[in-house]
């Protein structure tokens, strides 16, 4: 048996990207590189505005290039790699450059909301293996990536610790043998919290998940169960399954991270003790399985797996999620919008918690939903549903 630390010499050395480096899934991918220093060369890292910990990073890995998305955050960058002759590139036409380098095999989209599509469509086209922690990237341009895909010869291997099951357990199995997905949802911060309360929730409540250590924005979808919403869409494209066969079961331990039930009446699950680092080398080494030291279940220890309906009255923004995808067309997309945008206003202070699901509601209501066939379309909807849901707090609506 290969240990962890002894190159698998019949796999060529993959050279990474790690778009968002700087986030939980970037941050942990590069310890999922320091696991394996002699399966990856890593070409290129990107943060939106820490220029201090990517610059930590390029010392480290020493990438081609690094990007940073906010201008002013560049010239810190620049001074604090002076000298390395590590190229600093910036913005969205960084990011693309980034994620289509010759030398890159592998891109990891681990970026948080709309900002990471233009990326992945780019590395796409250009024939790399997407590991994709970016789920809005499906959510808001599903039809556009699957047709990228048919031409280009790119793939998608996800990253999210459901999809991620999901994808575990469809290995070696028929598509049209799959009856129904059940992805599992921990329920967040507030499962077990009265409704008559949730107008008083705080930031550091909606911030603090009971099993999961991510970011700002995806602990505040998990407390509304967006984030469940949004897997929702991101599997209907990701394995081609209609909306009515796309089930979420509320699974509080996040032990069982998701199932198929095939036509025969049998169900596969993939469980695990919640840790990303391993849906994450598992996109990376696919189709092989590397050990690695990764925290193991403790069978004896798991008395009892409790799984439940979701309270959509109780967390309207998975039943919002539900019918953009019915709706097709541009609704996903303009849900996604509205929620960055609300969640964006929450965490600064400006709405209560109980404002997110309600913003998105008007926004899905008043804008016209059509079709969208590019993804300047798709920039013009996003921006118009941002801006629709400023207006409307601004207004005093809520």
């Amino acid at each position: 048996m290969k240990t962890e630390d002894q190159t698998y010499s019949d796999r060529p050395v993959q050279g990474l990207s790690i778009l968002g480096s700087t986030g939980s899934i970037g941050t942990q991918t590069l310890d999922v590189v320091r696991r394996f220093p002699c399966e990856f060369r890593v070409h290129a890292l990107s943060a939106r505005s820490n220029a201090r910990l990517l610059a930590q990073q390029a010392k480290e890995f020493r990438p081609m290039c690094v990007v940073i998305e906010e201008p002013t955050a560049a010239e810190v960058l620049r001074q604090l790699l002076r000298g390395t002759g590590i190229e600093v590139l910036e913005g969205r036409e960084g990011l693309c450059t980034a994620a289509t380098l010759d030398d890159v095999t592998t891109v990891v989209a681990a970026m948080v909301g709309f900002a990471g599509l233009e990326s992945v469509l780019a590395a796409l086209r250009a024939m790399k293996k997407v590991a994709l922690a970016n789920k809005e990237t499906l959510v808001v341009a599903g039809a556009i990536v699957e047709q990228v895909l048919a031409e280009s010869g790119g793939v998608i291997i996800p990253i999210d610790s459901e999809h991620s099951a999901i994808f575990q357990c469809l290995v070696g199995e028929s598509e049209k043998d799959v009856e129904e997905l059940v992805l599992t949802a921990s329920g967040g911060p507030f499962r077990t919290r009265k409704t008559s309360t949730f107008a008083s929730i705080t930031r550091e409540e909606a911030l603090d998940h009971p099993n999961w250590s991510m970011g700002a924005k995806i602990s505040i979808d998990s407390a509304t169960m967006m984030n469940k919403g949004l897997e929702v869409v991101e599997a209907r494209w990701l394995f081609g399954i209609d909306v009515e066969h796309i089930a979420v079961l509320v699974h509080p331990q996040s032990v069982v991270h998701s199932m198929v039930t095939f036509v025969d009446g049998s169900t596969k699950a993939q469980l695990g003790v919640p840790d990303m680092k391993v849906p994450i080398q598992y996109a990376l080494s696919y189709p092989d399985r590397w050990p690695a030291p990764n925290p193991r279940l403790e069978w004896s220890e798991v008395h009892h797996l409790d799984f439940e309906k979701p309270d959509v009255e109780k967390f309207p923004c998975l039943g919002l999620a539900y019918a953009a995808l019915r709706a097709g067309g541009t609704a996903p997309a303009v849900l996604n919008a509205a929620n960055e945008a609300a969640v964006s206003l929450f965490l600064s202070g400006r709405i209560r918690f109980t404002d997110i699901h309600y913003l998105i509601a008007q926004t899905l209501e008043s804008m016209e939903l059509g079709r969208a066939d590019t993804l300047a379309d798709l920039v013009a909807i996003d921006t118009e549903a941002r801006s629709f849901v400023l207006e409307h707090t601004r207004v005093g609506a809520i």
